[in-house]
């Protein structure tokens, strides 16, 4: 059965994957090096390695249903969840290990509301959804880590240090907003009590602080033009693979 939606039609890439044709060309490249390594005997896919990771970034980007999305790609409903399992992984970001001494981090929780429950629990928007930290570069904006999801109801100071964030960044110097009380990062300044108003440095401070620190929202508002961010369905690690995935196409854009 013929497909509708296929990358050897160039119109079709930049919707669903928000990168133009040469970035996602290199994108192919560099997963089909994994796949020669990862590779398996068995039954051969019925769709060309292109059109599989272009599967994976529709299904993100509109979240429809396997069954809805199967025929547009012309194959089975099976199918289209078995690409998604197989390419999900091998699409994800891969944390950067190294920062440079002059290197300025933002970092900043955002949740995702999950459809399975094991890994999600109700949090302050009333769905269950998991907490995702993100890291991002302050002057170029690149997204270079993402931790563990947790359970909703984890705040944020909490989620800092059990999904390894902290471990990740290490001592770089990184900057975050007020819910990260104890874990030494920069935020902004508080009065203390019996303190009517803040001295003026310290206002000038907080308001160069929340600039900066506005990138990181930035960069939530465009990953969650990615509709499966909004409504998840996978399990298990399914929902930590789409955000490792969509924090890669995201850099990919940007990168050009």
């Amino acid at each position: 059965m013929a497909g509708v939606i296929t990358a050897s039609e160039p119109s079709w890439i930049a919707p669903f994957t928000g990168l133009s044709p040469r970035c996602f060309a290199k994108l192919v490249t560099v997963v089909r090096r994994k796949a020669a390594v990862d590779s398996r005997r068995g039954r051969p896919w019925g769709l060309p390695l292109a059109d599989r990771v272009l599967l994976v970034a529709a299904y993100w980007r509109t979240n429809l249903t396997v069954r809805q999305l199967g025929p547009l790609f012309g194959v089975s409903k099976s199918a289209a969840a078995r690409i998604i399992d197989h390419l999900g992984p091998r699409l994800a970001l891969q944390p950067r290990k190294r920062f440079a001494k002059d290197t300025v981090l933002i970092v900043d929780g955002t949740l995702v509301p999950t459809r399975d429950h094991s890994v999600a629990e109700q949090s302050k928007n009333y769905r269950y959804s998991t907490n995702h930290q993100v890291v991002i570069d302050a002057d170029t904006r690149l997204v270079v880590v993402v931790g563990r999801p947790l359970p909703g109801n984890r705040n944020d100071c909490r989620a800092w240090t059990e999904s390894g964030v902290k471990d990740a960044v290490g001592k770089t110097l990184t900057i975050a907003d007020g819910g990260y009380p104890g874990t030494g990062l920069l935020m902004p300044h508080r009065r203390a009590n019996g303190q009517t108003e803040l001295p003026t440095w310290k206002n000038e401070h907080n308001r160069s602080h929340k600039q900066v620190r506005a990138r990181v929202e930035h960069t939530f508002a465009r990953m969650k033009s990615w509709q499966i961010l909004r409504d998840c369905r996978l399990k298990g690690d399914g929902v930590h693979h789409a955000m490792l995935g969509i924090a890669r196409l995201h850099n990919l854009a940007l990168t050009g």
